[in-house]
């Protein structure tokens, strides 16, 4: 057990193991309200995993902490941030920024990006990674920050990876938040308050992706959180996100973190998932047993344990509502006959499934197709990963989404082609690369068809419902929009200001974009979406003025 240290918390001392981040410490001390939303309302923690903005609080007088990527450290003071929090003092002119030119920049330090760095150094390959989590490891193997031994399998290969990549010579900058990018390619960052320019001869984007909400009242209440973030709550800090948890949404990371909670300790009072029960999908099961019989059987075992722990199990059931009730919540779930029943639960975890997180290849100018099935962008690539920008590689989850078998396949794949590109020399391909990246994705098309749902559109979220979360923009100011000629996503932003909020449009954009384009007639593709623009994540203004400084310094 790690030794414990005190911090304030509006004036309330609060002892927390050392390592935890301020989120997880909180959420251990039964404090779910981190700051202040818009019209009153109260937020805390949602994504866990730095995207959503909203477990914003203020740390020895500094405003806009995100409480999920911010360690605690003894005798911080921390408050609960305002809806409106003052604007920061003048610091000072910024320090000069960090300036890079590695032979291969990787963003993103889950399980694609740390895969292609080692193939990448160990092609001979200068690397630099980027990651903006404090513990490198990402969603997948999402590392332990506490100190505390390693929970099964899946975390100790993760461990191993990072071992393996700090052998193969790759530097890596944990806590850097990228926020920019252009032709180049250059890409702009923040690690911790310093400016990092990068100049490299090639890069690979392996940003991985956020997950999908389901849009109902309530959905923005404190105790409601993405089922990511409560499993990065247990698995990288050892902290439950409450005693009584449910989790609702579609496919099968919900049914493994509600068995690793109830494994914890925490009381599962219902899993309810959007699909079908699998039980008559025999044919579908069988291609995921042939292509990977240790992930099939794995995904039956974790159902089995559920049902004979007493785990109410509820297939075709989606919520439909969600009500704070004195320290707790009350939601609803409806089954495909309309059927309600009614539950009470300490925290709601949901996933619908992920968005990619793309961000950064859109900058760039990357092209992308339109995946009407699952109602996302999906990266154009070559046999080797290379995107539509020459010298721009990208793997994982933020092309389109394939699970981490396939992404760390893919990751080894883009390293070495990356390399090659970078060194002008041929590199000889992984072998049995593409054997096992095809079976991966094989496997992956199977699962998506064993977990079809239906993916929410707009027209089935109740008017009343916010779906800007930032903005707290509802869908009953965005109904009349929709019907005006020539409007469009941008038309509902500069409107509504739905989009216009610190996680600028994540989360209200995918819902938004097909609506729109439904409603005018016109075929979804990329410029049917909020256009990225930078900083594509909120930093100071010095950040910006010292990479502008140094810009006309080169000049």
């Amino acid at each position: 057990m790690s030794e414990a240290v005190s911090f304030m918390f509006d004036n309330r001392e609060i002892r927390a193991r050392a390592g935890l981040s301020l989120a997880a410490a909180l959420t251990e001390a039964g404090i779910r309200k981190f700051r202040e939303g818009p019209n009153g309302t109260s937020r805390g923690i949602f994504c866990g995993m730095g995207v959503c903005q909203d477990c914003l609080v203020e740390v020895d007088g500094v405003p806009n902490r995100r409480a999920c990527m911010t360690k605690v450290e003894a005798g911080m003071a921390v408050c609960t941030q305002s809806a409106l929090p003052r604007l920061e003092a003048d610091r000072g002119r910024a320090a000069d920024p960090l300036v890079e030119a590695p032979d291969v920049l990787i963003i993103g330090g889950g399980a694609a990006g740390l895969s292609a760095a080692v193939d990448a150094a160990q092609a001979g390959a200068s690397v630099l990674l980027l990651d903006e989590r404090t513990v490198a490891g990402g969603q997948y193997f999402k590392q332990r920050a506490d100190g505390c031994a390693l929970l099964d399998r899946q975390q100790r290969a993760g461990h191993l990876l990072c071992e393996q990549v700090t052998r193969s010579g790759v530097r890596i900058l944990n806590g850097t938040e990228v926020w920019g990018a252009v032709t180049g390619p250059v890409i702009y960052a923040m690690r911790r308050n310093d400016a990092v320019i990068v100049r490299p001869r090639t890069m690979i984007v392996a940003t991985g992706a956020y997950e999908r909400p389901r849009f109902v009242p309530g959905w923005d209440l404190p105790g409601v959180m993405t089922t990511g973030a409560a499993q990065t709550l247990w698995r990288s800090y050892g902290t439950l996100p409450g005693s009584r948890v449910a989790v609702l949404g579609n496919g099968p990371l919900n049914f493994q973190v509600a068995d690793e909670l109830r494994a914890g300790g925490a009381d599962i009072v219902v899993v309810a998932e959007a699909a079908s029960a699998p039980w008559a999908k025999t044919l579908v099961a069988l291609e995921m047993l042939a292509a990977s019989p240790g992930l099939t059987v794995d995904g039956l075992l974790t159902t089995i344990r559920l049902l004979c722990r007493g785990v109410p199990v509820r297939y075709g059931t989606v919520v439909s509502d969600i009500r704070a009730n004195g320290d707790g919540l009350l939601f609803d779930l409806r089954d495909t006959t309309g059927r309600l029943s009614s539950w009470a639960a300490d925290t709601v975890c949901m996933n619908y499934g992920f968005h990619p997180q793309n961000e950064i290849l859109r900058l760039l100018g990357v092209a992308f197709d339109y995946d009407t099935s699952r109602a996302q962008l999906v990266c154009r690539r070559s046999s080797d990963c290379e995107t539509t920008v020459p010298g721009v590689y990208s793997v994982g989850d933020c092309c389109g989404l394939g699970g981490a078998p396939a992404a760390m396949e893919e990751g080894r794949i883009a390293g070495r082609a990356a390399a090659a590109h970078a060194l002008g020399k041929k590199i000889a391909p992984v072998p049995g690369g593409w054997r096992r990246l095809s079976r991966h994705r094989r496997f992956q098309r199977a699962l998506w068809r064993l977990f079809a749902a239906e993916v929410q559109g707009l027209a089935n979220v109740p008017p009343e419902t916010i779906v800007c979360r930032c903005e707290s923009v509802r869908r009953m100011e965005i109904d009349g929009l929709a019907t005006e000629p020539g409007t469009g996503i941008g038309g509902v932003k500069r409107a509504t200001r739905a989009g216009m909020g610190r996680c600028q449009g994540r989360y209200c954009g995918p819902i938004l974009a097909p609506w729109m384009a439904s409603s005018l007639g016109r075929r979804m593709d990329e410029r049917e979406f909020f256009a990225p623009r930078v900083p594509v994540k909120p930093v100071p203004v010095s950040a910006v003025l010292a990479v502008r400084e140094a810009a006309r310094v080169a000049e």
